[in-house]
């Protein structure tokens, strides 16, 4: 009997040992994998087996032999939600590893300079890989739940605005794949403020602007009057100068974003003599919120405008814009580059 009870403790080691060597070899071995990536998403709350039965889905894995592995790494609690994208050549062990490390598949949306909210909530609402939370929801009721607990320009006068545009950072996001369009906006509002209050405690003595939220007013229309980086703050400057002569800003983007979608590409004269808020050839001052979001540079050069004794500024043609002092210079100028076609 007791020579019979030593053949079976041998015959378990030897078992044990047989399955512990299997299982190192497949944790270091490479999953068969066809020509491309696959690609899988374990959702949040997930458990390492569910995790598993996920992976075995779109690829020969044993989802045991997973669970397994992750708790003998002590990781089979550390499992993080997200898409994953595997290749070929990574093994078992390697697959454990990304998910623990939430390597995930990162997705991009690019919200370019000068666009407006609108745009941003299109692009948004476009993208397949967002879950649109908020699809078909008013700007209004959006906005207020991206500034709901999150900081915002209190100190600085824009926290009574309830007006999303130009409150946005146009930057490129990277998000896991599903991630809900409401933490793309906030994300992009929270550097927006970042950028503006940096931007604010950086500004020139005398700058004409009550607020940051005026600033950012001004730095909006910049970006919509010029994509010369060199002009801006001479841009800038005109639009400070006007300022602080009472001058109207009389600028076309405002008067065009006033229009909205009903705009279709051609401004005209009877556009410009409605009277409306945005229309700064019938008003003073700035309009009353931005027109779009402006990027770094924009705003740099509202807050930073150049030293010039221009206030006229009239498009030459290719891109550049030819500045005045006087009304005089700024007729010829007109007469040069638009009435004869330059």
């Amino acid at each position: 009997m007791a020579r019979f009870i030593k053949a079976l403790i041998f015959l378990a080691l030897i078992s044990s040992a047989s399955l512990a060597g299997g299982l190192w070899w497949y944790a270091g071995h490479p999953i068969e994998l066809g020509p491309g990536p696959v690609d899988f998403t374990i959702p949040p709350g997930s458990s390492m087996r569910t995790a598993a039965r996920l992976a075995a889905q779109v690829m020969p894995v044993s989802p045991d032999a997973l669970v397994i592995l992750a708790r003998l790494g002590g990781n089979d609690t550390r499992i993080k939600a997200g898409s994953y994208e595997i290749e070929r050549g990574t093994t078992p062990l390697g697959l454990i590893e990304k998910l623990t490390r939430g390597d995930v598949t990162l997705q991009e949306l690019t919200i370019p300079e000068g666009w407006t909210f609108r745009q941003f909530r299109a692009a948004l609402d476009a993208h397949a890989s967002v879950a649109h939370d908020t699809l078909g929801q008013d700007d209004a009721v959006v906005f207020d739940a991206v500034r709901r607990g999150e900081p915002g320009l209190a100190t600085l006068g824009s926290s009574s605005i309830p007006h999303p545009e130009g409150q946005f950072y146009p930057d490129t996001y990277l998000f896991a794949k599903g991630s809900p369009d409401i933490a793309i906006l906030r994300r992009a509002y929270r550097a927006m403020q970042r950028r503006l209050i940096a931007e604010w405690e950086r500004r020139s003595p005398g700058v004409p602007y009550a607020s940051a939220y005026e600033a950012l007013t001004m730095a909006s229309i910049i970006e919509k009057e010029t994509g010369q980086a060199r002009e801006r703050p001479l841009i800038a400057g005109v639009f400070v100068n006007r300022l602080r002569k009472g001058m109207l800003l009389q600028t076309d983007p405002t008067v065009i974003y006033g229009l909205g979608p009903t705009f279709d590409g051609n401004l005209r004269r009877r556009d410009l003599l409605q009277d409306g808020p945005y229309n700064t050839y019938m008003r003073a001052g700035l309009p009353p919120t931005p027109i779009a979001l402006p990027g770094a540079a924009a705003m740099q050069a509202a807050l930073n405008p150049a030293r010039t004794d221009a206030v006229y500024f009239v498009a030459r043609g290719d891109g550049t814009h030819e500045f005045s002092a006087t009304l005089e210079a700024h007729n010829r100028a007109v007469n040069k580059y638009q009435r004869r076609g330059g």
